[in-house]
């Protein structure tokens, strides 16, 4: 629960106190309670209406996605053979 800490961290409410809550709620079954920040407390993210999007989950995905490839192309760039030179014939 590293970004609930750092939500409430940032907000100034004591993180500790409102993640072990948080934590307590999610044990019970309560999946759907967050961070409240408007009042440094714990509640239903449903009944506060902050719901997440699906489109924005898939974009999140799909940028991630890649971004992995764009990693694994300079990778195999970086660990190919260096290409061959020549003398260097020019006049200094």
């Amino acid at each position: 629960m590293a970004l609930p800490t750092c939500i409430a961290d940032n907000a100034g409410y004591d993180s500790a106190e409102l993640v072990s809550q948080l934590r307590a709620q999610h044990n019970l079954g309560n999946h759907s309670f967050g961070l409240n920040m408007d009042e440094g407390k714990i509640g239903c993210m449903k009944e506060l209406g902050i719901t997440e999007s699906l489109a924005v989950k898939r974009r999140v995905v799909f940028a991630a996605a890649e971004a992995a490839e764009m990693i694994m192309r300079v990778d195999n760039i970086i660990r190919a053979a260096p290409r061959k030179r020549g003398p260097d014939n020019r006049p200094c």
